[in-house]
């Protein structure tokens, strides 16, 4: 079995492309650090640094060891905290990412209130993050579950994922506007007007996907605004700067001076998905699993 320390001590190596430096951050000496490295390396089968007089560099083998090694080490802080926790009777607690709209539409409170009244000492954390470094939290074990706006690509093996919303859109009228007086509304009368774009983190996945399903449904939009969360549009469009599609789960969050209008011919619609790690078996897991399995609009796939 591998010695954690002497992967830590790899780690530290590797970050410093010194051994000197690594030796200070270490509190150790150099001569046992470079003895630890060399033992490592000769456990391993493998040359991990390629060594010259001024310093030290990973090798290309070394820089994929590297990134399997920190999983590892995560994993392993992550284990020993869980051990602690569970030491004084408590249930280990969860780590959660999440995009802002697991938020906004309710999803991820109403999950955490069904578990507070379940186990009501549970320690929870929670992490707004991009999907990518989600995902990249569940491969390495330092989140527990991942809330994303689209499924792990096919790449990801070691995950499971299930859809937790699918939050069909509502078009959001400035309350003096002249269409927001008529009942029903065609596509064609949605094409000359200003629209406000909801694009997050400057993703522009996000805004092709709002186009694309504008001109699905018979019109192209001409986008003079973009915001980066629903509710801003919401203001936005309060201010009299322009229409918007806005998710139905908002509705109850449009200000003064905003109309909303079902488009029951556009299909489009804000999707939500829970994912995490088929390897993570923990009862707490498995109990949170369960309470979003169970939200309404979930579907296994």
């Amino acid at each position: 079995m591998i010695d954690l320390r002497q992967l830590k001590y790899f780690v530290a190596v590797a970050e410093e492309e010194h051994v000197g430096r690594a030796a200070e951050r270490l509190h150790i000496s150099q001569s046992p650090l470079s003895r630890q490295i060399a033992q490592l390396e000769e456990r391993l089968g493998l040359m991990l640094f390629e060594r010259n007089q001024q310093r030290i560099r990973l090798t290309a083998d070394g820089q994929t060891f590297l990134a399997e090694t920190r999983s590892l080490l995560t994993h392993a802080t992550r284990l020993e905290s869980l051990g602690k926790r569970l030491g004084r009777g408590e249930d280990g607690g969860l780590c959660i990412g999440f995009i802002e709209n697991a938020m906004h539409s309710g999803v991820l409170s109403t999950a955490l209130r069904t578990l507070r009244q379940s186990r009501p000492d549970v320690h929870i954390a929670l992490y707004s993050q991009p999907p990518a470094t989600q995902i990249e939290g569940l491969r390495q074990r330092s989140l527990d579950f991942s809330l994303v706006d689209a499924p792990p690509t096919e790449g990801e093996q070691d995950l499971e994922y299930i859809q937790v919303l699918d939050d069909r859109m509502l078009l959001a009228l400035p309350q003096n506007h002249p269409l927001a007086l008529l009942d029903t509304l065609r596509p064609e009368q949605l094409a000359e007007q200003e629209w406000i774009a909801v694009v997050h983190n400057d993703d522009a996945h996000s805004r092709d996907g709002f186009v694309a399903a504008c001109v699905k449904a018979g019109f192209n939009p001409d986008i003079r605004l973009e915001a980066g969360e629903p509710l801003t549009a919401l203001g936005l469009v309060a201010a009299g700067l322009g229409l918007a599609l806005i998710q139905h789960s908002l509705r109850h969050n449009a200000p003064e001076g905003v109309v909303l209008r079902e488009l029951p011919w556009m299909h489009y619609s804000t999707q939500l998905w829970a994912a995490w790690h088929k390897a993570n078996q923990r009862p707490l897991v498995s109990h949170f699993r369960e309470i979003l399995r169970a939200n309404p609009t979930a579907a296994t796939v």
